[in-house]
């Protein structure tokens, strides 16, 4: 079961590179402590003025947990630190510059259309994932799923 206070992950819903980031902490968050939200979807929005953060961020992954509302590097580093080991040793990049990290995130983002693909629509979630996304709500019924076989990436 999901709790309502853990880490929700906020993505970028047509980008293919955010999708198959979603898929991949869903297969590793053993714990399902992580809740989702599309960036595009009202749940985001409501989350992040919840937050205190600016609803129109920029970014393609943005996470919000009781240290705050992470973005660009900080939120993967912080995905990883919440997933655990042996991803965890991921965050140990923190040693390095901010702003060398978010040039790189910055370089991955802007091209990750033209290098990953984006989708018409926002994937929505199997019926035994909805509870884990907040925004399962706003998804169209017929919409295209996340298989089970994709969320084991």
């Amino acid at each position: 079961m999901t709790s309502n206070n853990g880490p929700i992950l906020l993505f970028d819903g047509v980008c293919n590179l955010c999708n198959a980031a979603v898929r991949f902490v869903i297969a590793r968050d053993k714990q399902h402590q992580f809740r989702f939200a599309s960036l595009q979807s009202q749940a985001a929005r409501q989350a992040l003025l919840k937050a205190g953060a600016p609803t129109d961020l920029p970014d393609s992954v943005v996470v919000i947990d009781r240290l705050g509302v992470h973005t660009r590097s900080d939120a993967a580093l912080r995905i990883a630190s919440i997933l655990g080991r042996p991803w965890s040793f991921v965050a140990g990049a923190r040693v390095l510059p901010r702003f060398l990290r978010d040039w790189v995130y910055r370089g991955v983002a802007r091209h990750r259309y033209r290098v990953f693909g984006r989708r018409e629509t926002c994937l929505a979630p199997t019926p035994a994932l909805r509870e884990r996304f907040l925004d399962a709500e706003e998804y169209p019924l017929g919409a295209a799923t996340l298989t089970p076989d994709e969320s084991r990436l």
